[in-house]
């Protein structure tokens, strides 16, 4: 793996844990996100990484968000669109991978910090971890995805009410209304984000990127068309090798052995 200055990579069972180590809150400056993006390109071309974890280093946060020194820099409108589309291009890039990727929450996650958490196909967060989209409070709005994902995650009532308010919620309440889907104690984030990383890796892997490729493809557009995306991607995974194991396995009454071809 390349050695980067922000972000540290880890590989074990097939799990990559790429930790953003950006003292003392892990703000997302350029740099970082410069090193997040090179990262992920060379995870997802990684044939020996099934999986990612991204966390945060330290104690006092996930990621607290942009570096606010950058955006008091930006030279005017054009120069924050720059920004701001890099920012969301690499979060989609994380959004579009066909390899499951989970937030693994240790503490504070707020504004870009919550945009990166909510890019990623899961989340778990440590029962301390709080979020929020604050940008509100600086006279300004989210910019890497936070008007947009926040509302196809916990709805738009919610949404508009943390993004309007500012205002940060709990571990449990971020739980509650669908914006993580597990709470573990403190120390444990990790590990329960790799466990179900392994649950999400026994299964055979054409079909767990078929998935999620249908299911991101499926919120893009309407019930009627997402349906047939279904249609089309079932139909592809019946000529795949997995899929005669796995149907010949239950009527076996065995373990399926799935080679994800």
């Amino acid at each position: 793996m390349t050695e980067r200055q922000y972000i540290k990579i880890s590989v074990e069972d097939r799990i990559a844990v790429l930790t953003i180590d950006h003292p003392p809150v892990n703000a997302l400056n350029t740099p970082t996100m410069q090193e997040l993006n090179s990262a992920l390109d060379e995870l997802a071309a990684d044939d020996g990484v099934k999986a990612i974890v991204i966390t945060g280093a330290g104690q006092y946060a996930f990621v607290a968000g942009a570096d606010i020194n950058e955006i008091a820099a930006l030279k005017g409108p054009e120069d924050a669109r720059a920004v701001v589309l890099m920012g969301q291009g690499i979060l989609n890039k994380i959004e579009n991978m066909r390899k499951p990727v989970i937030a693994a929450i240790n503490s504070v996650c707020l504004g870009g910090g919550n945009e990166l958490a909510m890019s990623c196909h899961m989340r778990v967060a440590t029962d301390r971890a709080r979020f929020g989209q604050p940008e509100i409070n600086l006279g300004i709005i989210p910019g890497f995805g936070g008007t947009q994902r926040l509302p196809r995650l916990v709805g738009k009532a919610k949404a508009l009410e943390m993004l309007l308010t500012g205002d940060m919620i709990t571990a449990q309440e971020a739980h509650r209304i669908g914006l993580v889907n597990k709470v573990v104690p403190e120390g444990e984030v990790v590990k329960a984000a790799k466990d179900l990383a392994k649950k999400v890796l026994t299964k055979g892997q054409v079909a767990v990127g078929k998935i999620m490729e249908v299911v991101d493809q499926g919120l893009q557009t309407s019930l009627e068309k997402g349906l047939l995306l279904e249609a089309d991607g079932f139909a592809a995974i019946t000529a795949t090798e997995d899929m005669r194991e796995g149907v010949a396995a239950f009527l076996q009454k065995r373990q399926p052995k799935f080679q994800d071809r």
